[in-house]
This record gives structure tokens, sequence and C-alpha cells, in this order.
């Protein structure tokens, strides 16, 4: 059952300003400010922008209400959202051959996978945009701070990913209030200077954003992969609906986040319209322009927090990622710790939170302002927003059995301005656009590499096994010496002898008294109940198969559940049980078919995966393992 339905639904609205709309709520930093930038404003041509400003308000409502909130939060599998959810959900309907089935899957894998480029760009545009506020106080302390900017944002970078292995549950706890405060600050700021040009509001109206896009031909594309940055984050809503809930998140939006924004933007519109030609001085900043002076120093520490609690959201949600991309079985076990006891969902991924840092930094000192990410920022959530749609498609029209006209008209509606997004940001390709497509298809690479790779080790460990029966006959025999105590030997498959047990009889010639095969399966659901937990299977006294399912959303209990389980059929003494897990040394002159240096990638991959006795938390003193060499 999810948390959310056990919660008060205004508590989670509050939580959910910090978790789900950090990212979308720090745009108004930098998203009108590239937009102009680009357009470059004519003096009385008010066009140039009510333009952008209508653009980005309609996307506003198309993507966000319309399209996460009013459909795709709908599309979740037990409750859970975000790529992989609704990849469980299209495969479920079997409706497609096989071939056609993979091919979908490993595009809805790429379109996950661009979301490890976001979630190194996020942290960096955001600090580094909070962060150039202080070139607007050089006049007051009489110093250039703006050689400080990249320096300082660093360091703040550098700090969010080390604190991350204490956990954020303290922290966490303040995170809603400073949003509200934030998202506030934005409102007021964009009341207070909305009446520099009141015409302003006619920005609502859609046919200035038509008017421009139809005026301005190449470069309406350009501008759209700007007005982009206005809506990144939204993808944020399906992934976290499971820790939330739609209700939680329909208040947040509609109650404080979504007038909060367009107040904003509409006041830095105003700002711009009422005096054009300051706004084009290379030192204008478009959002702290809109804060008086006194109030200058408070607002950019504001928005530091602001970003900051963006940027967590954005490293947690990558954590939870590749939990499930691992439970799912396309990338190599992980270590994962839990920060929180209480709280499995809380989790610290340290291999994933080094490699975010050191890219967040390297982006910081190579683009050194937030107008250069920009390029580079928006393909990633372009893409993943275009698979997304796909993906409703062909699960509303399979699946739900809507008509064609019902499934196609919304998806049309999306696919038009995401289209629009990534025709724009691809645009920018050879200004860092490339950076978050090639981190996309580097983990793509990984992860096809990886689900081949174990398929092929399958088949090989499938050829040197025996049936259980042969095991039982000897049993029967009493051919094998028996000696006190539990062996559960874990097993990838469910059938036939683990290679591990085969080992250890031959090397030893003996067998514990009671002997369990133990075998784990996540199953393409985020929760599995208590009650499906686990199934016994006996072959002969004290001879068992255990076989353990969890959800791929689920943190697994395996010595605690393992225990219950045996329970179920006598007793059982924990500091008496030994756990044998094979070690496979792996070969790359093997007959499997995949390239050599796929091969030799999958030998790396497996060298970094933690054994399943580590990933899985079980009593180190408790485990052996056994080294086995295997061709691939």
């Amino acid at each position: 059952m999810s948390e959310h339905k056990n919660s008060n639904s205004w508590t989670l609205a509050l939580v959910a300003l910090g978790v789900v709309f950090g990212d979308i709520g720090t745009s108004p930093l930098y998203a009108l400010r590239e937009s102009l930038n680009h357009a470059r404003p004519h003096p009385g041509v008010p066009l140039d922008v009510l333009g952008p400003l209508s653009l980005m308000f309609w996307s506003l409502l198309v993507m966000v209400c319309f399209k996460y909130l009013g459909f795709i939060t709908r599309a979740t599998n037990q409750g859970e959202g975000g790529m992989f959810a609704l990849l469980t959900l299209f495969r479920s309907a079997k409706r497609f051959k096989p071939q056609t089935t993979a091919g979908v899957v490993l595009g809805g894998i790429f379109g996950a996978c661009l979301l490890y480029g976001d979630g190194m760009i996020t942290p960096a545009i955001s600090v580094l945009s909070a962060v150039e506020g202080l070139a607007l106080l050089d006049a007051q302390l009489g110093t250039d701070l703006a050689h400080y900017v990249v320096p300082i944002s660093a360091g703040i970078i550098l700090a969010l990913f080390l604190v991350q292995k204490n956990g954020t549950a303290r922290i966490g706890v303040a995170f809603g209030p400073i949003m509200v405060l934030w998202f506030a600050t934005l409102a007021i700021l964009g009341i207070i200077n909305i009446g520099a040009y009141p015409g302003v509001f006619s920005a609502l109206l859609p046919h200035h954003g038509v008017n421009f896009l139809l005026h301005h031909g190449h470069e309406s594309f350009v501008l759209m992969g700007l007005v982009l940055l206005a809506v990144t984050g939204c993808e944020a809503m399906y992934a976290d609906i499971g820790h939330f809930g739609r209700p939680p998140l329909v208040k947040s939006w509609y109650v404080l986040v979504l007038p909060a924004l367009m107040l904003n933007y509409l006041g830095q519109g105003a700002l711009v319209l009422s005096n054009v030609e300051a706004s084009l001085q290379p030192d204008y900043h478009h959002f702290f322009s809109l804060v008086p002076k006194p109030a200058l120093i408070p607002v950019i520490l504001l928005a530091t927090a602001a970003t900051i609690i963006a940027s967590q959201a954005m490293i947690t949600g990558v954590y939870s990622l590749t939990q499930q991309a691992v439970q799912l079985g396309y990338l190599p076990r992980l270590k994962i710790i839990h920060t929180n006891p209480d709280v499995r969902g809380q989790i610290y991924m340290p291999q994933v939170n080094y490699l975010l840092m050191i890219a967040c930094l390297a982006l910081v000192f190579n683009f050194k302002s937030s107008s250069n990410l920009a390029a580079a920022y928006g393909l990633s959530v372009a893409l993943d927003m275009t698979f997304t749609s796909i993906l409703f498609f062909l699960v509303a029209r399979n699946l739900w059995k809507w008509a064609l006209w019902k499934a196609a008209l919304p998806t049309v509606i999306f696919l038009v301005f995401e289209l629009g997004y990534v025709s724009g940001s691809l645009l920018k390709f050879v200004d860092g656009a490339w950076f978050p497509l090639a981190i996309g298809l580097g983990m793509w690479i990984i992860m096809k590499t990886w689900m081949d790779g174990r398929q092929i080790l399958y088949q090989a460990m499938l050829r040197g096994r025996l049936p259980v029966s042969f095991l039982v006959d000897e049993i029967k025999k009493d051919r094998i010496i028996r000696v006190p105590g539990t062996a559960v030997f874990m097993s990838a498959s469910a059938e036939g002898l683990p290679l591990a047990l085969l080992h250890h009889l031959k090397h030893n010639k003996a067998l514990h008294k009671q002997v369990v095969l133990l075998t784990i399966r996540f199953e393409e659901k985020p929760h599995v109940p208590e009650d499906e937990r686990f199934e016994v299977e006996e072959f002969h006294d004290d001879f068992f198969r255990v076989v353990l399912h969890y959800g791929f959303s689920e943190s697994p209990a395996v010595f605690e559940d393992l225990c219950e389980a045996l329970e179920t059929r006598g007793k059982v003494k924990k500091a008496t049980i030994t756990f044998y897990q094979s070690r496979e040394v792996l070969l790359t002159n093997g007959p499997g078919k995949m390239a050599p240096w796929r091969k030799k990638l999958f030998v790396i991959l497996s060298r970094i995966s933690r054994p399943a006795t580590g990933y899985f938390d079980l009593p180190p003193r408790q485990v052996i393992e056994l080294g086995i060499q295997l061709e691939v």
C-alpha cells in the first residue's frame, strides 16, 4: 500500500513543493531570460516579448495541467509512476510481437536513460543561476563578485553531494516551508512589477505565441527549445506520483505553483516591455531586476536555497531510477545504503552520487554560466517527454482499449509541443545539447550490454545445471555425508540445481542437514503483497526451494523473509544458516553473440556488481562465495 494513502493530503502537498516542483519552481531564474536573449526584443515591438511569454504560459498549461496532471499521472502501476512503470504497463498488454515489444522497451529504456543527463545538468544550472545574482551586488559592495560565481557554485554543489551520505530526513522537513516562501516571493515580485506595463496580461492569449512563431521562421524552432526551460521538471510529477498520490500534486500546482510562476513571468515581461533598451544590456538579469535593492541579498540566499532543494530532489530521483533499473535487471547491483531505517524509500547510492558530483562540477567549470549551460539543457527532457507520450498512446490503446481518436487526440497535442522542443534543442547540438544525448546513449549501451550479457551468462549456467531429482536420489540412497546446520544456495533460476551447490559437493563431499535453494525475483510491478512474498517447495525432508518475490520499488529484507518462509515448515535457527553464492569469473572467448568490446564491457560491469549476498545485506559472517569460471 502506498504511503500517501495514510497521510494528510495537504501535508503531502506541502512536501511536494520541494520534492516535485523544485526544478520547475526555479525555472524563472533563467527560462524567460534565455528566451528573450534569443528573441532580442525591439523597442516598440511588444510581440517580441509577448510571443515568448505566451508560448511559456501555454506550455505550462498543455504540458503540466493537460498532459501530466490530466492524463499521464493516471497511468500508474499500483500507484507508482515513471518511465519504468509505464514500460511495465505496456508489456502487460501483451498485444505485440516479441520483436516489437523488445524494440519499444529499448526505446523506453533510452528515455529513462536521458534523465541521467538531466540529473547532471539540473544542479549545475540551478545553482549557477541563483549565485549569478551576486553580480548585481558589485556596485553596493565595491567589488567584482562575478569572478566568484563559479567557485561559489562549485562549493555549494560539492557540499550538497558530500552530505548525501547522511540522509535528507532532517533537512527534508524544512523543504516545504522554504519552497512556500520561495513561491510566495515569486508571486510578490511579479505583482509589484506588473504595473510597469499592465498590457503584459495579453500574453495569456495564444495568438501572440502563434504570431511569433509564424513571423520568425527558423528562429522560432530555436525559441521553442528555450521555452522548454519553463517546463523542465514536470516529468518529476509522474516519477514521484507513488510517494504523494495525484490529489496533493494537483493542490500544490493549482493553489500555489502555477499562479506564482505565471505572476513572476508576467512581472519579468512587464519590466522588459517598460524599458526594452535596458533589458538588452549584457549585465541585465531578468529575474533579479524584479527585486528591490534592499531585498536583493535575502532573495539571492532564498534563491540559492530553492535551487539546492531542486537539486536534491533531482539527485534523489536519480537514486530511485537507478534502484529500479538494478532490480529490473537493467544495471549491475550497486551499493545501496538506507539512510532512514523507518522509511525504505530513503536511500543513498555512493557510486551514483560521486559520478553525478564529478559530472556537475565539470559542467560548472566548463560552461561557467547558466546561459552557456542552457544550450545543453532541455534535449534530454524533451526526448523523455516524447517517449512518454508515445508509450502513453500505446498503453491507452492496447491496455485500456481506448478508441483510436480518444487516444490519438491528446497524444497529437502533446507531440506538437514536444517535437517543437526537440527540434529547438537539436539546433543547439554543437553548443552543448550533445551532452545529455551522449550521457543517455552511454547509459543505454551499458544497460543493453548488461541485459544481453546476463542472458548469455544465464544460458551458460543452464548448460552445466543438473535436475533437482539427481540430488534427491543421492540423498535417499545415503551417498552424501550430512552435517548439522542450514545451507542456503542462492540461484538466479528457480529450476535445477545451482552451480554453487554442485561445486560445494564436489570439493567438500558433504551437505548440511537442511538445504535451501533460494531464488529472489523482482516482479514487473512496484510492490508485492505480503501474502505473496514467498513460495516454498519441499523436494525431500529438510530440502526446500524458496522463491522470494519483490516489487521493483521495494527494498528487500531477504534474511528476515527467508526465515519467515522456513518457519512455515518447521523451526529454524538463524545463527546456523550459511549462505553460498557463486562468484563468476568471466572469460570472453565463449560462444555468446556479442561484439568483443561489449563482452569486455560486460566483464567490467560484472566486476563492479555487488555479490548478491552483499546487495541483499545478508549477515557477512554467514556467507561463503565459490569462484566459478564461465565463458561468455
